[in-house]
């Protein structure tokens, strides 16, 4: 194995998340009347083999590796399912795992796919802490709104499970509800504190010659998608119904993964 390049310990954590997807999909079929520790444990396999890529690619390149669509995407997968694996501590938590395995599934496929791994272009300055930080912060902070969003989406069909009451809603080992809504806001305002946090440190940069902040399509998704948070969060705080919260968040983090990339390959800062 000494020939193995991170791309190849890579694949094998997608691999397991394939498994973990699989096993969610029979926990599924079964109501969820178990607790899904083999979905953990799968996962947790995964996040080893990720971290691990991760870190080989980190030290090969001698900074925070999350300077093209292949390393931010895989950060982006990581950081969620680390915020799973510490949520998951508590049995009841577990449940999200059947969410967040496919989720994790499509990150690596997409990850994978072939010319996302491109060169890194030119650092915005000399400090490569600060920009590292800048970017680790980021993408830490859709890793929370991913897991937020996930939260979100099991509170909506657990809601909607009880509305009809159906018994599989009575009979599943999920999360109280109203600690799945509490979670999922809990989580949206961790991801708007470190996306503040991004873009403050990311206004002290330095761009490259001929490129500035002003109009840069990523700059200005990265606000917009903090104003669409931070108006989330007062909207909720004003009296907006858990359940809508619950879709605006689901929304929101739609938005992301359908416009991320995008936004990224329109970029001259961060796609150069």
């Amino acid at each position: 194995m000494n020939n193995w390049t991170d791309r190849h310990w890579f694949l094998l954590a997608v691999i397991a998340y394939g498994l973990a997807t699989f096993w969610s999909v029979f926990l599924w079929r079964r109501g969820l009347r178990r607790h899904d520790h083999i979905n953990y444990l799968l996962l947790a396999l995964g996040f080893l083999l990720h971290t691990w890529a991760l870190l080989q690619r980190g030290m090969s390149l001698q900074h925070c590796p999350v300077r093209n669509l292949y390393e931010a995407t895989a950060f982006v997968g990581w950081s969620v399912l680390l915020a799973y694996l510490l949520f998951g501590l508590w049995p009841r938590m577990q449940s999200l795992g059947v969410l967040v395995a496919p989720l994790q599934l499509a990150l690596g496929v997409f990850a994978l796919m072939p010319g996302l791994d491109t060169p890194s272009g030119p650092m915005l300055q000399t400090n490569r802490v600060l920009e590292s930080l800048h970017a680790t912060f980021a993408l830490l902070a859709y890793g929370a709104l991913g897991l937020g969003a996930t939260a979100a989406g099991l509170y909506l069909i657990q809601a909607h499970d009880l509305k009809l009451r159906k018994l599989r809603a009575v009979l599943a080992l999920l999360p109280p509800i109203e600690r799945l809504e509490r979670v999922a806001r809990r989580l949206t305002q961790i991801s708007w504190a470190l996306l503040t946090l991004a873009l403050a440190l990311g206004s002290r940069l330095n761009p490259p010659p001929g490129t500035r902040f002003a109009g840069d399509p990523k700059v200005l998704w990265s606000v917009l998608l903090w104003a669409a948070c931070a108006a989330l969060l007062l909207w909720h705080w004003r009296g907006l119904s858990s359940r809508r919260f619950a879709w605006g968040l689901v929304g929101i983090f739609a938005f992301v993964l359908l416009t991320f990339w995008g936004t990224n390959l329109m970029s001259p800062l961060h796609h150069p």
